[in-house]
């Protein structure tokens, strides 16, 4: 079996590496990514290429699987861009996937694609994904839904999974995902528990994660088993000020929404981090989310829980980890963070 993977060599990428090269009956694995990582990993062919800009059907003949991973975060100051590769770099792998007569399509989705929903309750895969205005990742992420409803109508013989995870944690991403939400200004050595007196309760203000090996592992069964459509993706427990106040030790404190939107928003416009208020807006409104389907359906079972997995990405920050490719390279921003500074904090990818 040859599998191919967009966006192979990030967060989710690596971990969907390391889950197919353990599977038997996958011999050959197609890394797909932007900058070409100089390490060589089990059974799989990296290839150098744009998903915007690049032909894509011979990439994926033969392929018995593409799991589409490929995304942009930054620049967040540049819509433009981020949407060109989100959602238009997206419809060309789908259509280019029909093309070529792929049997079977795996989309990384989001807890992002949906619309706002329940927190004291969780939702099945049915929830609305018409996404969070105010987020351009929440737009992108339901725009691309849409583009894979269309992919679906036009291929029905093509067999469509889509996941839908909380947020992904690993120590060997932390770099990556300090760069992409926190920016430069981030010492890690306050990222302890000594130095985090008080965390901010906030109305709303909770959310599901998983580990990023638990969620590499979630695409090899949608890829091994005939499965199709929407799965929601997460481990327990869901984390909120109090789980947050006992993981680090601090305190929680009643904070108005509205305040720590100002925050972000002010200091979005200072640039001194690169995440739009739009987040916050996310975090607040997307529900949580049942996983039922994926274990009755995937057979999948998270090994690690989300606290778990939480407090293995602060001690990656802490210590800045990271891995062997480009994205999870730990000194990607430059001697002391100074390409990120130079490059405007959200102005480039």
């Amino acid at each position: 079996m040859r599998v191919v993977v967009t966006g192979a060599s990030g967060n989710v990428g690596t971990s969907l590496l390391a889950a197919l090269a353990d599977e038997p009956r996958v011999e050959e694995i197609v890394g797909i990514a932007r900058r070409v990582p100089q390490v060589a990993l089990p059974k799989v062919e990296w290839v150098g290429a744009d998903v915007v800009e690049e032909e894509l059907v011979p990439l994926f003949d033969g392929a018995a699987a593409v799991v589409h991973l490929a995304w942009a975060i930054q620049p967040s100051r540049d819509e433009a861009t981020t949407e060109r590769i989100n959602v238009f770099g997206s419809r060309r792998v789908f259509e280019a996937a029909a093309e070529a007569k792929v049997p079977a399509l795996v989309h990384a989705s989001s807890v992002g694609a949906y619309s706002e929903g329940p927190k004291d309750r969780r939702v099945d895969e049915s929830w609305p994904t018409d996404g969070i205005p105010t987020s351009f990742y929440s737009r992108h992420k339901a725009a691309v839904e849409r583009e894979l409803d269309a992919v679906e109508r036009r291929s029905p013989e093509l067999r469509v999974v889509r996941l839908r995870p909380g947020l992904i944690f690993k120590a060997e991403a932390a770099s990556e995902i300090r760069r992409l939400f926190v920016g430069p200004l981030l010492p890690g050595f306050l990222v302890q528990k000594r130095l985090i007196p008080i965390v901010p309760r906030v109305p709303r203000l909770r959310f599901q994660a998983v580990h990023s090996l638990d969620v590499g592992e979630a695409y090899r069964q949608a890829v091994l088993r005939e499965v199709s459509g929407a799965f929601n993706v997460a481990a327990e427990p869901e984390i909120g000020a109090e789980e947050l106040g006992e993981l680090l030790g601090a305190r929680p404190v009643s904070v108005p929404a509205s305040a720590l939107r100002a925050a972000a928003d002010l200091s979005w416009r200072l640039r001194l981090q690169p995440s739009p208020p739009g987040w916050i807006d996310l975090a607040l409104g997307v529900p949580m989310m049942d996983t039922a389907r994926a274990r009755e359906e995937l057979g999948w079972e998270p090994r690690t829980s989300a606290l778990a997995a939480l407090g293995e990405l602060l001690g990656g920050l802490r210590h800045a980890e990271g891995g062997p490719t480009p994205p999870l390279e730990p000194t990607a921003g430059g001697p002391a963070r100074v390409r990120e500074l130079a490059t405007g904090v959200g102005q480039r990818q």
